[in-house]
């Protein structure tokens, strides 16, 4: 069994979906905080941000991480990865698309390598899985 660890962020919101804005809180590490409002979540932008741009960035953030771990577990450490993902919304919808675009400087690893290592990485880390897999979704109101 690995050790569990929490990771809690924060929302406060003003006002109805359409006219309110809010600002959500990276609490556990207080690193940064971000203003959000439906209409940077409609119409993605500057100067806000919206769920699925937080989506992304942990989708980044985490299969960038098992990917960097798979390829040093296969003898491979990288020098470098790059990774972007893209979260597509449609509203009224939800998310209907996640798009992983990644690279890596891995030297000695075929093209055909870093890609079966990099389609382990988005099956596996855990943003990903979870993202489909969690039932458990526990609610405390009050």
């Amino acid at each position: 069994m690995g050790n569990l660890t929490s990771s809690t962020s924060t929302t406060h919101w003003d006002g109805d979906l359409m006219s309110g804005s809010g600002t959500t809180a990276l609490t556990t590490s207080g690193i940064a905080s971000f203003d959000v409002s439906w209409a940077k979540r409609a119409e993605a932008g500057a100067d806000a941000t919206n769920p699925e741009e937080l989506l992304a960035a942990s989708y980044a953030t985490c299969f960038t991480m098992a990917l960097a771990n798979k390829l040093a577990g296969n003898d491979f450490p990288p020098n470098s990865i790059d990774t972007s993902v893209t979260v597509t919304f449609n509203v009224g919808v939800g998310i209907e698309k996640i798009a992983i675009n990644v690279k890596g400087d891995v030297p000695g690893m075929s093209d055909a390598e870093f890609g079966a290592a990099a389609k382990w990485a988005k099956e596996n880390c855990p943003i990903g899985a979870a993202l489909g897999a969690v039932t458990d979704k526990e609610l405390t109101v009050g």
